[in-house]
C-alpha cells in the first residue's frame, strides 16, 4: 500500500458538554498533533469544519475537525476532498472504536462503518466510497449494546483516558510513514505497541 495522505479527518461532537468524551478521541487526537505541529486551527463556515495544515517529514497535509456532529461529518469532508481533488485512499480518518481497548490503536485501510455513525455519514457522502484508512483509536465497549451511546458520550475515567493518550502518541509516532506511504512499517509499529511497555 503506497497511499500518501494528504487530508487527516478527526471525529467527534463540538461543544464543551463533549470535550474529552469517549466519542471525541478523534478530535483528540488532531488536537495532539496540532499542538506537536504548532497548527493553528481555524473555523471555515464553507466547510463547517475547523482546518489547519501542517508540514509532516516534507509532506503538506490538510487537519480538518467537522463541526457538524458526528453523524453528519460527511459534509465536511466530501466538499473539501472534492474542492481539492483528494482522492479518498489519501484520506485517515481518526475515530474512537468500540470493538479495541482502551491504550490501543489500529491503522486500517477501506471496510464498512461498523455502525459508527461518523464513517457511515463519511462513506455516504464519497459517494458509497469506502477506501479511505482509518485510525481506529480504542475507546472499549460497556458490554451491552443498550448502553452503547451513554458509554460514547461519557467522559472516560482517568486511567482510560491515559491510555488513549498513550495510544495517540504512539500513533503520532508512526504518521510520518504512514503520511509518506510506508503503510505496512506504519501499522506493524503501531500494532506491536503494548500500554505499559
Amino acid at each position: 500500500m503506497n497511499d500518501s495522505i494528504q487530508l487527516i479527518v478527526g471525529l467527534g461532537n463540538p461543544g464543551s458538554e463533549y470535550h474529552q468524551t469517549r466519542h471525541n478521541a478523534g478530535f483528540d487526537f488532531l488536537d495532539c498533533l496540532a499542538q506537536q505541529q504548532a497548527g493553528q486551527w481555524k473555523k471555515d463556515s464553507k466547510y463547517k469544519a475547523e482546518i489547519c495544515s501542517i508540514n509532516l517529514k516534507g509532506h503538506k497535509v490538510w487537519l480538518m475537525k467537522p463541526m457538524t456532529f458526528m453523524n453528519r461529518s460527511g459534509q465536511s469532508v466530501a466538499p473539501f476532498a472534492n474542492f481539492y481533488k483528494i482522492p479518498a485512499d489519501q484520506i485517515l480518518v481518526a475515530h474512537d472504536e468500540l470493538d479495541i481497548e482502551a491504550g490501543t490503536a489500529r491503522f486500517k485501510k477501506g471496510g464498512g462503518h461498523g455502525g459508527h455513525n461518523g464513517l457511515r455519514d463519511i462513506i455516504a457522502s464519497l459517494g458509497n466510497n469506502k477506501d479511505f484508512y482509518r485510525l481506529r483509536l480504542g475507546i472499549g465497549h460497556p458490554g451491552q449494546a443498550s448502553e452503547v451511546v451513554n458509554y460514547v458520550l461519557r467522559k472516560a475515567p482517568a486511567d482510560d483516558y491515559i491510555a488513549l493518550e498513550r495510544a495517540i502518541d504512539c500513533a503520532i509516532d508512526q504518521l510520518p510513514l504512514a503520511i509518506s506511504g510506508d503503510w505496512a512499517k506504519a501499522m506493524n509499529h503501531l500494532h506491536s505497541f503494548k500500554l505499559g511497555e
